[in-house]
């Protein structure tokens, strides 16, 4: 048993609070375990210069970190983000872009933000689970608006960490779990368990592939139950 009493292939309690932001054209507040991420997304009527003339629209994704985000304060990023913080929100942006068809959002942009309020572990999966439903409230407002004529998401996606803590596979680490795990890994996957992106590494010995294939059937029930509740909120 762990020592938040979960079971192996038990993922916290999951509450996403839409509309968190009420200037934002979408957004949320995800709450998964003590992870708290509030996500917002901005549309803007353009494009990237390079993308001019393509016939495309675009989604990025900022993230940062409050300073007391975690138990000890980091200095807040004023000038630039650190390299992990953009490691993670070009894993953000990447994830959501996977789930729309930009050629059905001409010459328009959305802008994910990501802030941790509160970190448990697992703030970029959150993120990312949560950063989809804010650019679905986006979409809506967009199609409510007459902007958009056609739904440009293809599918729904969203994250989620397994890791191997003292021999066995495990689902949606917390902090105390992930700094001390054998083997860490991040799975983003749509709804019908296509995979966007896996990342992984041993924090020790070498994984093989049994404990990575056990990782992977825990991450597929997990982003089922992760998505069911972006379905519940968005009320499809």
């Amino acid at each position: 048993m762990r020592h938040s009493q979960r079971e192996n292939n038990q993922i916290r309690n999951i509450e996403i609070i839409p509309h968190f932001n009420p200037y934002a054209e979408g957004s949320c507040l995800i709450k998964c375990g003590n992870t708290h991420v509030v996500c917002t997304a901005t549309v803007e009527d353009k494009v990237p210069s390079w993308l001019k003339g393509q016939e495309q629209g675009w989604i990025t994704a900022e993230y940062a970190m409050l300073p007391r985000a975690t138990k000890t304060r980091v200095p807040r990023e004023s000038k630039k983000p650190s390299g992990r913080s953009q490691e993670i929100q070009r894993l953000i942006g990447r994830s959501l872009r996977a789930a729309v068809d930009l050629t059905k959002m001409k010459d328009i942009s959305i802008l994910v933000d990501c802030d941790v309020l509160q970190a448990d572990g697992g703030t970029r999966t959150a993120s990312i689970t949560g950063g989809f439903v804010a650019v679905s409230l986006a979409v809506k407002k967009l199609m409510n608006d007459g902007i958009l004529q056609e739904n440009p998401i293809r599918e729904y996606v969203a994250a989620v960490s397994c890791d191997i803590y003292n021999g066995e596979a495990i689902a949606d680490v917390d902090y105390e779990e992930d700094s001390n795990a054998q083997v860490d890994m991040n799975f983003i996957m749509t709804e019908s368990g296509k995979i966007v992106e896996i990342q992984g590494t041993a924090e020790g010995e070498p994984f093989s592939e049994e404990q990575f294939n056990q990782m992977l059937t825990l991450a597929k029930q997990a982003i089922k139950q992760l998505t069911a509740k972006q379905h519940q909120i968005l009320g499809e």
